[in-house]
């Protein structure tokens, strides 16, 4: 068995900026969000949302995923980064420095 590492460890963030200006527009921004929410990912801020992911390509599974429910119109991203770099993210509020804790529960079974 592999060794557990913050190196092999990655975290989906998904960045995206979508119109809202009709009802069709903010249902297609809901239903990418709730698509987001079902496939284990939590809002970080609120067009970002991350997913823990215990490897590479565990995380490759979920990308797919993410490009098979894209909406037809709007800006999205899709980005993977390791865990030790989303450890190092410095988080504010204001002024004042907040913990850079894991968003929201993220359960895993190894």
């Amino acid at each position: 068995m592999e060794r557990f590492s913050e190196y092999r460890i990655m975290w989906v963030l998904v960045l995206f900026d979508m119109p809202t200006d009709t009802k069709k527009d903010r249902k297609a921004y809901a239903d990418f969000r709730k698509n987001l929410q079902k496939d284990g990912f939590t809002m970080f801020q609120f067009s970002i949302y991350v997913r823990h992911c215990a490897s590479s390509e565990n995380a490759d599974v979920h990308i797919k995923r993410v490009k098979s429910f894209l909406p037809e119109f709007g800006q999205i991203g899709i980005m993977c980064i390791t865990d030790k770099q989303f450890g190092n993210i410095e988080l504010f509020n204001g002024k004042k420095a907040q913990d850079a804790g894991a968003p929201g529960q993220q359960l895993e079974l190894f």
